[in-house]
């Protein structure tokens, strides 16, 4: 699925941008400013947003308010996540020790990871994607691959079997004492939860609901079609645009699964120091230069995910540029 060389121009370093890609540093430092305000009013509305869909849903106390305010939470579990991948990043507040405990207890801990080992992982990532320390290759590889096989691991994500894979290890960690003090803030932030959930509603059964139940479920479907978006069907590169896709952003989507920006996902593996917020700015920059171009970008994620579940496992020669491609 990567792109032939002649689409992937080599147009660097120019005016505004280094041979790395990265802006010059009389662009950078305004493009790496954090903005702390409207950062931490984020965090407060993810919190907001989460308690009044749950509240809303209990107090029409019908079958499909409940259920909408269930399908409404896996967009809320992917802001905590994205939130907390900023954290991690030390990009949501510009001040270490408030970046760092906003990130562990407020974000990260709700959203059931530890995020000093998902911190380490994810830098591994970065250094090299499909590279031997690469943390996330189980998700990455493998595509293209048929329709039925993708539709097998979204039947197992949406049942909530891999849910529980990443659930158990919790409770697992309390036997060991490096464990316990990994696991032991997890589980205390998901006690308070609860019970915040049930003084909110009202209902015992709105944790379950509203925040346990989506994130072993729907949570899984939207990582997992998330991950593969970024990077699935793609191999190890000096070239980031060898590693990382490059997808038109629509409002559905960045509603949904993409939010906070994470959808210019080649642009942020270009400079992972760039906050959320100044990605389509920095985009812009890298699309002025050439070096991103319409052939490297999928009109949409569902054009993406049927060129990575096309029955062929090479992409055939006619499908590029992707932008005039009908079908993948």
């Amino acid at each position: 699925m990567v792109l032939p060389e002649r689409y992937r121009p080599q147009v660097l370093p120019s005016e505004r941008l280094l041979e790395s890609g990265k802006a010059i540093p009389a662009i950078r430092s305004d493009l790496r400013r954090i903005p702390n305000g409207r950062n931490a009013l984020s965090v407060l509305m993810v919190y907001v947003w989460s308690a009044a869909i749950a509240m809303s849903a209990v107090a029409l106390s019908t079958w499909w308010s409940w259920l909408i305010g269930f399908l409404l939470m896996g967009p809320m579990h992917a802001r905590f996540a994205i939130l907390m991948h900023e954290a991690a990043h030390k990009l949501l507040f510009s001040h270490q020790k408030t970046n760092d405990l906003v990130g562990k207890w407020l974000i990260a801990a709700p959203a059931f990871v530890p995020i000093s080992l998902y911190r380490r992982s994810h830098f591994a990532h970065h250094k090299q994607e499909f590279g031997p320390q690469e943390p996330d290759l189980a998700f990455y590889e493998g595509y293209p691959t048929t329709r039925a096989a993708l539709r097998r691991r979204l039947f197992r994500d949406a049942i909530g079997i891999s849910g529980w894979k990443n659930f158990t290890p919790l409770f697992r960690a309390l036997k060991t004492s490096p464990g316990r003090s990994i696991a032991l803030p997890i589980l205390l932030v998901q006690m308070a939860l609860f019970f915040g959930f049930w003084a909110a509603t009202g209902s015992p059964w709105s944790y379950v609901a509203f925040w346990l139940l989506p994130w072993l479920t729907q949570w899984r479907v939207l990582n997992r079609l998330r991950a593969i978006a970024e990077h699935g069907g793609l191999i190890a590169s000096s070239d980031r645009r060898a590693t990382t896709h490059d997808v038109a952003q629509h409002l559905i989507a960045r509603f949904w699964f993409v939010p906070y920006n994470t959808g210019w996902h080649l642009a942020h593996h270009v400079d992972m120091g760039i906050p959320f917020r100044n990605l389509p700015r920095y985009y812009k920059e890298l699309q002025a230069a050439g070096y991103v171009t319409s052939s490297l970008t999928y009109p949409s994620y569902l054009a993406l995910w049927r060129a990575e579940t096309s029955a062929s496992q090479e992409p055939k020669s006619n499908e590029f540029p992707r932008t005039n491609s009908k079908k993948k």
